[in-house]
């Protein structure tokens, strides 16, 4: 529960922040965005994350990478996103004890696949949001019965410019999912998450 407060207070600081780095950007402005272009934007970035509700219970934090589309539909202001990582959800020791023996949490292991909508409201930070599915990559050892989930993703993140094409993509998000097991309540997934990507301008 420290955790999940930790990390609510992270996302309302970086609002506050990239809020205020803004605060005198006129919103009529042409420029939405730190590229100013029509190119695709591709991103290649860390992930990493602190599970929240039930599944706190047995897991202590999440590791992963991903890959990123931002396809621009309005120009340099709201883009289509297309998402692929691997997320690896660390198991925690003694979670339960049978007679005498001590149980260890399996790591979970899943490939998300996500797509959605990235939107400045001003330069540089961004509103997002994201759906899609998750992929159990070792389903029988985690004890689920589906092989993947529904996702959804909702995001909020800025763009520091790195000079020429190229930025610095941070953003927070909360991911959840619906049950892969469909007899447990408690197989939901679900996470405070942290990306940090390099991302590039492809025009």
């Amino acid at each position: 529960m420290k955790s999940t407060f930790k990390i609510s207070a992270l996302v309302l600081a970086f609002a506050g922040l990239a809020f205020g780095a803004q605060a005198q950007t006129n919103p009529t402005s042409s420029t939405k965005t730190t590229s100013g272009s029509n190119g695709i934007i591709l991103s290649v970035g860390a992930d990493a994350g602190i599970p929240t509700g039930s599944f706190s219970n047995a897991y202590n934090w999440n590791l992963g990478g991903s890959l990123q589309a931002d396809i621009p539909v309005l120009k340099n202001q709201l883009f289509v996103t297309v998402n692929a990582g691997y997320n690896n959800f660390f198991g925690k020791k003694n979670i339960a004890n049978i007679d005498g023996v001590s149980i260890d949490a399996p790591n979970v292991q899943l490939l998300p696949v996500k797509a959605g909508l990235k939107y400045f409201p001003v330069s540089h930070f961004y509103i997002q949001g994201e759906a899609g599915a998750a992929f159990a990559l070792n389903k029988s050892e985690a004890g689920f019965d589906n092989s993947a989930a529904f996702i959804y993703a909702p995001q909020i993140g800025y763009q520091f410019p790195l000079g020429g094409k190229s930025y610095l993509d941070a953003g927070v998000r909360w991911e959840s999912s619906t049950k892969f097991n469909s007899a447990i309540d408690d197989s939901k997934v679900n996470f405070f998450g942290l990306r940090v990507a390099y991302a590039f301008d492809t025009k």
